[in-house]
């Protein structure tokens, strides 16, 4: 780039993004209010009242760094190695960038994974605004999507140590990547952008993969349209999420002797568990609030909600938003448990769009954002009182 187009590149750059970053500040701020009065609270709660269940106390006091946000610290810290064969379920590129981080004097590994989802979140915030506003030319539309992205029950885990945050900024940016016109069909996607944000989807989250799906979509959409070197180039997107996966087995079986560890590990029953039929889990979860396990019955109704939600992408949306959506939805609800449902749901970020294109009058929208605020709050406390997986 010459020193003029240098000049005239950020000045250009930052035109674009000013109204994506002026809308996501408010939402990201507010929920990050919610969830530490949340986080406060819980302290409170824990001094007050002493429980008896010693998890409490100590889900409490590790705060932001609590349940698997804990994992990617360990693994930042001391590697794989030193934490056995469990920690083989969380993927490297978010302990290999808050170790990057980590060797900044003064910022340890926790602060480092705390600085890293947050920033991560604000990111993908932004970008899910832009992809909004050039998906469907409304604004309004636009902003609602990071309001409900950044309130939805499940988003106190982009204000923890999680993973997720990195990985809607990937699995956003794709999108970004493969439909820079939006639903116009001049512009070619930009698979080798894409090719690069897949194959670290695939390295974030065990659900990254799922990624090669939207761009397996948009390849054959644009098949015909495409050069023999585009054309390659979109086969080897499909295939980068794939390679992402590949690359950490390998890792693997260097270091524990299995290539498929990882996934191994994942379908533990103490975590995701193996394949079983959904409807069962759905039953005995919902059997839950019987029992008073208040923390797997509260699964039920947000599956409900979520299946709608993907009724409406599937009216409303392109392809590839749905069938990514529905991929992610059919991984999280295939476990012999629904724990985390939440969680995987809010990777599937299309299911925010399908929301913000539905709840259009503006009483049912500021409706929608004080119950949502309200479960947002509701949910981060279970979590910090050791009530609620997340």
């Amino acid at each position: 780039m010459n020193d003029l187009g240098s000049r005239t590149f950020w000045p250009r750059l930052w035109l674009r993004l000013r109204l994506p970053v002026r809308e996501a500040v408010l939402p990201f701020v507010v929920a990050r209010i919610i969830v530490l009065g949340a986080l406060g609270l819980a302290h409170f709660i824990v001094d007050r009242t002493h429980p008896a269940t010693v998890g409490v106390a100590a889900r409490a006091h590790e705060g932001l760094l609590g349940w698997d946000a804990g994992w990617y610290e360990g693994i930042a810290k001391f590697g794989y190695a030193l934490l056995g064969h469990q920690s083989l379920r969380f993927y490297p590129l978010v302990p290999l960038i808050t170790h990057a981080l980590a060797w900044v004097p003064g910022i340890s590994d926790g602060t480092a994974l705390i600085i890293v989802a947050n920033v991560a979140a604000f990111v993908a915030t932004v970008l899910l605004f832009a992809l909004v506003r050039r998906e469907t030319g409304d604004v309004d539309v636009a902003r609602r999507s990071v309001w409900f992205l950044s309130l939805a029950p499940s988003a106190f885990v982009l204000v923890m140590g999680y993973a997720e945050p990195v990985l809607l900024c990937l699995a956003i940016g794709t999108f970004l990547a493969l439909r820079p016109g939006g639903r116009s069909s001049e512009i070619a996607p930009n698979f080798g952008l894409a090719a690069l944000l897949g194959f670290g989807a695939a390295l974030t989250r065990p659900t990254g993969v799922l990624i090669l799906l939207a761009v397996a979509v948009e390849l054959v959409r644009w098949w015909v349209r495409l050069s023999q070197g585009q054309r390659r180039m979109g086969l080897l997107a499909v295939l980068a999420p794939l390679l992402g996966v590949a690359a950490f087995g390998v890792w693997a079986d260097h270091v524990a002797g299995d290539l498929f560890a990882p996934l191994r590990v994942q379908l533990q029953s103490a975590h995701h568990g193996g394949i079983t039929d959904p409807f069962a889990t759905l039953e005995h979860s919902a059997r839950g609030l019987l029992h008073h396990h208040v923390g797997t019955a509260l699964h039920v109704p947000w599956i409900m909600l979520a299946v709608v939600l993907l009724v409406i992408c599937w009216r409303r949306l392109p392809a590839s938003y749905t069938i990514f959506a529905a991929a992610i939805m059919a991984v999280a609800v295939a476990g012999s448990n629904l724990d985390s449902f939440e969680r995987y749901a809010l990777s599937a970020f299309p299911l925010t769009m399908a929301a913000a294109l539905l709840l259009r009058p503006p009483k049912v929208e500021r409706t929608a954002l004080v119950l949502l605020g309200a479960s947002l709050a509701g949910y981060a406390l279970l979590a910090f009182l050791n009530i609620f997986v997340p």
